[in-house]
């Protein structure tokens, strides 16, 4: 039975993918690889943690022994890399952990696949045959490499790198460490580049989620800088299945953008998630029930008394924010309202 190791695999879009690929791929044998640091949860792979093709393995990218136990246990025909400090500010108060996971992490599995994999030095300088491949190294990256989109365009895979913060500096270091281990190993990779993933599992100090958060607790909404970074936003199922395209029909030592068409300034997106909670709380008021919040002191937390009619919660907040709870609700539907999530592979025909 063939093996795939997804690294990263309990992290908001990593759990998406082991799903894609254990759902799809019945008789290849995937191997979750999560070091479960603070953004790492197996609750977010419930659903399939008894598939007979899944197994997970704790473990940390950055260091290279606990690495190389998987490997000899498992001889991974392909890693996909997702395993990544990804979080911008937190980028900025202690670069250092970002170099570390995401430069040195990426490191060292390009160390041990090829270690293990056996490499043909005729595919260097990015002679890879057109055919089926043996292994493959996918790694994905982010768009922020390429630093912030214009008032109008796209990225696309010739875009040159421009990172803005020590996150999208220390991914672009790593998408050059992969090149390079191709160019010179002729180590069989694929590289994409995604935009804003938004949507199930998304972890709370992100800017939807977070402003949600706040909004629900009356507290400030962060914005970074003037507002007018802008970014494109791309729903996390829609990745997941493009990662699974793009691993089984696209050209080694290719890079690939993936985009969801969808592009906001982040102070039009808070302000958008602001009207959505006001009309919620409008049509909520309209239709005639009183939001009202008390302690529960149950363990399983109920939302909705059909009885009484109320909402329960285990905080007591105010009726505005009442109301706005329904936001939370919404979120994984948050951008049908907002704008389509067209799929967008630049270079994949």
């Amino acid at each position: 039975m063939k093996s795939i190791i997804i690294t990263g695999g309990a992290g908001f879009i990593g759990s998406h993918v082991v799903r894609e690929f254990v759902k799809n791929l019945t008789q290849t044998k995937i191997i979750n690889l999560d070091a479960l640091t603070y953004a790492g949860n197996l609750e977010n792979l419930k659903d399939i943690e008894n598939e007979p093709n899944y197994i997970f393995e704790k473990a940390d990218i950055t260091k290279p022994e606990e690495l190389k136990k998987v490997f000899e246990k498992h001889n991974p025909d392909a890693v996909i890399h997702l395993a990544a400090e990804s979080h911008v500010d937190r980028s900025i108060t202690d670069p250092n952990a970002f170099i570390n996971t995401n430069v040195m992490g990426t490191a060292n599995l390009l160390n041990l696949c090829k270690e293990f994999w056996t490499l043909n030095p005729e595919h260097t300088h990015g002679r890879f045959p057109n055919e089926p491949r043996k292994n493959l190294f996918y790694h994905v990256s982010t768009d922020e490499v390429y630093g912030a989109l214009g008032e109008t365009g796209f990225f696309t895979e010739e875009t040159p790198y421009d990172p803005k913060s020590p996150y999208s500096a220390s991914k672009a270091a790593s998408d050059h460490l992969v090149r390079a281990y191709g160019n010179t190993y002729g180590l069989p990779y694929i590289v994409s580049n995604c935009s804003n993933n938004y949507g199930p599992n998304h972890f709370p100090e992100k800017l939807i989620p977070l402003c949600i958060f706040n909004i629900l607790n009356e507290k400030p909404l962060p914005i970074y800088g003037d507002g007018k970074y802008t970014r494109d936003w791309l729903f996390v199922i829609d990745h997941a299945r493009a990662i699974f395209q793009i691993f089984h029909e696209a050209k080694t030592g290719e890079t690939y953008n993936i985009g969801g068409f969808n592009e906001w300034q982040n102070i039009d997106l808070v302000k958008e998630l602001i009207l959505i909670g006001t009309v919620i709380l409008i049509l909520a008021l309209l239709s005639g029930y009183f939001f009202t919040a008390k302690k529960s002191k149950e363990k399983n937390l109920k939302v909705w008394d059909k009885t009484t009619k109320r909402l329960l919660f285990n905080f007591s907040i105010p009726l505005v924010t009442g109301g706005l709870f329904c936001l939370g609700l919404l979120y994984h539907q948050l951008f049908v309202m907002i704008a389509p999530s067209t799929l967008i592979f630049y270079g994949l025909a």
